[in-house]
Order: C-alpha cells, then structure tokens, then sequence
C-alpha cells in the first residue's frame, strides 16, 4: 500500500477566514430555523435589484432556498434556487482544492471546472435565463 502524503497544514490567512466564517454560517444557520423568509414580518431584507428592476437576479430566493435546505425540503429548495443546488457543492469543493483539501481523484473532474471566467458566465447566464417566459420554470414564485 503506498503511503499518500499528509496535506499541507492550512495557512494562518485560511484560518482566520475560518474562525470568521464558522460563527456566521451557525449565526444565519440558526436565523434560518427560527423565521420563515415566505412570512411577510420575517427579518430578512428583499432583493434590491428585483424592487428596483423587476426583474430577478441570479441570488432571487437565495433566502428561501436556503431556508427550505435547512428545514431538509430539497425540492422546495430547488424550485426557489435551482443554481445554489447544483452550484453550491461545486463550489465547496472548488474552495476546498484553493486549500489544498479536495480529494485527489476528484482533481481531474475540478481542474476543468475551477475558472472563475466560468463561473461568472453561468451566474450571469442563470440570471438572464431565469428571466425569460420560456425559462420561468428557474424562477422562484415572487410574492
């Protein structure tokens, strides 16, 4: 059996982001169990850009997909944000391979997909498309 070397131990900037990060994501975790963000007095803000556009941008019902993640309903979930589904644990895995984290045998899967030129152009795109009649099916119900 061939010994695989330890992976190199994460940097003191990495960790802060962490120490940041971890309390935040139990903060919103948290708020996310306790209000309902379909409830007309729910403490979330609304999305600025659909108030001052009317039209939906790519994060539209972010707050609600995630809300749906967090009470386990994955289809809801998917129905209110079809990109943080799919892209979300793409994304994960993409920042574990910057950390030097990620699995080795998933590297060739990663490599071709870690551009961020890419990821731009799908955000964009996800966002446009959910825009058009034809595509209303990626459009989380407004009201």
């Amino acid at each position: 059996m061939k010994d695989t070397p330890a992976p190199p131990p994460i940097s003191a900037r990495y960790l802060w982001w962490l120490v940041l990060l971890v309390p935040a994501a139990v903060l919103g975790i948290w708020a996310l169990r306790q209000f309902d963000p379909n409830s007309a007095t729910n403490p979330f803000p609304g999305c600025l850009f659909l108030q001052l556009t009317g039209w939906l941008c790519p994060t539209c019902g972010l707050t609600r997909a995630m809300h749906a993640l967090v009470h386990f309903e994955l289809a809801r979930a998917f129905s209110m944000n079809a990109l943080v589904l799919v892209g979300g644990p793409i994304g994960l895995l993409l920042v574990l391979r910057v950390l030097g984290r990620s699995p080795r045998r998933l590297e060739p899967l990663l490599k071709p997909i870690s551009s961020p030129w890419l990821w731009v152009g799908i955000v964009l795109g996800f966002g446009v498309l959910r825009n058009l009649p034809a595509f209303a099916f990626l459009a989380p119900p407004i009201g």
